[in-house]
């Protein structure tokens, strides 16, 4: 057998599969927005008002993220509460518990109120009654800086388009509203980690 063809042959396999998730992924249906500014990997965007289903956990961040897209997911999936699935959508967000705290956290800490994960609301759907440790809001139209990169999300990545969007919205005159950033992870695992699309945001004034 000719071992490096048939590794050829399954990485390619491997590649096919992600960009077929990929393309099913991006028709998952999210919040629409306009974009304002533009430049590169970074934008100002308007949003409208949307609903969201949202849950807080404690612990380090990626834990948190896991355990309340699992709560999430139950909610989203009617296994949590009975009544028919909605349809799932895109960005799974995450922001501090406690986004007006003085002291940014750091991503492995206790955050004081906790880690806060969202799934977005499908329009045109009846939302149902959420379980307890689920509660429904409604988020109100705003403006956001976003920048956007593809990979892992590692803490270390997360920080970085943090800093680099903070100094360019800066660069054009732009206050944000919060000092604590919004995460918006917008793949399942099953996509491989240099197809997925990452975001951080900062609500502006």
């Amino acid at each position: 057998m000719n071992w490096k063809a048939a590794g050829a042959v399954a990485a390619a396999t491997l590649v096919g599969l992600g960009v077929a998730y990929v393309l099913q992924e991006k028709a998952t249906a999210g919040p629409g927005y306009r974009t304002l500014v533009s430049d590169g990997d970074l934008q100002i965007r308007s949003y409208p008002a949307i609903k969201v289903a949202e849950t807080v956990v404690a612990g380090p961040r990626k834990e948190a993220l896991s355990e309340g897209f699992r709560i999430l997911a139950d909610y989203i999936f009617a296994k949590s509460r009975p009544g028919e699935k909605l349809p799932m959508t895109a960005p799974v967000m995450q922001d501090a518990g406690n986004p007006m705290a003085s002291d940014p956290p750091r991503f492995d800490d206790e955050v004081e109120g906790g880690w806060r994960v969202r799934f977005v609301l499908p329009e045109g759907h009846d939302i149902p009654e959420p379980p307890a440790g689920v509660t429904i809001i409604d988020v109100p139209a705003r403006r956001v800086g976003a920048a956007t990169f593809h990979g892992t999300a590692h803490d270390d990545r997360l920080q970085a388009a943090e800093d680099r969007l903070r100094g360019w919205l800066a660069r054009h005159g732009e206050e944000t509203v919060k000092c604590e950033p919004e995460y918006a992870f917008y793949n399942s695992p099953m996509i491989p980690p240099p197809l997925r699309r990452n975001e951080v945001l900062l609500a502006l004034t």
